[in-house]
């Protein structure tokens, strides 16, 4: 365990939360929303500290981000613990459960960082993700510390539900976030998510002029997938920067929700509308819609082609369309895989 970084002392052993806008008054012997920051003897430890669930050699392009390095892999580190209840949930047996874990320091995550590259994996770094990482906050702060002193990228895969300091105080060692916006109503945050909407729209404000940020909507029948409100986010997005890429994924029952999966035609209207205001827009969990590859947002040249977790630069060169010349946003050199 290890005590947590964002938090007050108060009178009769209480301690209050301050990492995340639940901002949690924890008794004596209690945990927090999160199920992992844990109050004993009056202070705040956070559990999950050092304890990994899941880990793996991904694909970038499986966080998702399409425009970091792609055709790279990155190594994927998970624990326990989220701060929000979707129901929908398609990793809840470690977000909203009691995984078993094993112990990995931040030195170990970086080592092994390191020894994927050497053994030469195309790996750019350490992906914090599979749960809520921002619940992992001091592991994740002290592990980007050491990898950005490493020269390796760090990675989060995230629901965005942090309060300002502490996002302040660890984006400066984070390259590319993936930020699920999880609907564009509060309602929606409020009944499906228990959480709300706009803590998630500053982190992606805040975030965006720091590091690289794409961004996640998993579009659930009839609740989340209307055109006014998928409109709505998408002017959202235009208004801050119309190249920040989206993707919409497809909604399967799963966990607490079982309602049916998202129609193909739904997830065609949503990519219809948001390329009439953003450049770049993908649809994921729906291979049979071919909706994977960069597009050139001026002539239409197919710049890099996606296959599953397969990567080809096609109409690319030094970051610009071949065709026509436009600028094509991207961090790093394309890796074909």
């Amino acid at each position: 365990m290890r005590e947590v970084i964002h938090y007050e002392r108060r009178e009769q052993n209480l301690t209050a939360c301050r990492l995340c806008p639940k901002l949690c008054s924890i008794r004596e012997g209690k945990y927090g929303f999160c199920g992992v920051r844990q109050n004993r003897g009056g202070t705040l430890f956070a559990t999950n500290y050092g304890k990994v669930s899941s880990c793996a050699l991904d694909p970038i392009e499986k966080k998702p981000l399409y425009h970091f390095y792609p055709g790279s892999c990155i190594l994927s580190f998970g624990s326990a613990g989220c701060n929000l209840r979707c129901g929908f949930c398609q990793n809840w047996s470690i977000a909203q459960g009691d995984p078993p874990t094993r112990e990995v320091s931040p030195a170990e995550a970086v080592e092994l960082a390191r020894l994927q590259r050497e053994r030469g994996y195309p790996n750019t770094g350490i992906a914090y993700t599979y749960n809520e990482p921002l619940m992992w906050y001091e592991y994740v702060l002290d592990t980007a510390v050491l990898a950005w002193e490493a020269g390796l990228k760090n990675v989060l895969v995230t629901n965005g539900y942090i309060n300002e300091t502490p996002l302040l105080e660890l984006l400066p060692y984070i390259d590319a976030m993936n930020i699920d916006v999880k609907g564009f109503t509060d309602k929606y945050y409020r009944e499906s998510c228990k959480g709300s909407l706009e803590p998630v729209l500053r982190t992606v404000e805040i975030a965006r002029t720091r590091c690289h940020v794409e961004l996640t909507t998993l579009l659930v029948t009839g609740l989340n997938d209307s055109e006014e409100e998928i409109s709505r986010l998408v002017e959202w997005v235009a208004s801050l920067d119309p190249e920040i890429p989206l993707h919409f994924s497809r909604y399967f029952p799963n966990y607490n929700v079982d309602l049916p999966a998202t129609p193909l035609e739904t997830l065609q209207k949503a990519r219809e509308i948001a390329l009439s205001r953003l450049a770049y827009v993908y649809i994921g969990n729906a291979p049979q819609l071919d909706a994977g590859d960069t597009i050139c947002p001026r002539c239409g040249e197919t710049l890099i082609v996606r296959m599953g977790y397969t990567t080809r630069a096609a109409g690319l060169e030094r970051k610009k369309c071949r065709a026509c010349g436009r600028e094509i946003r991207l961090a790093g050199e394309v890796r074909e895989s």
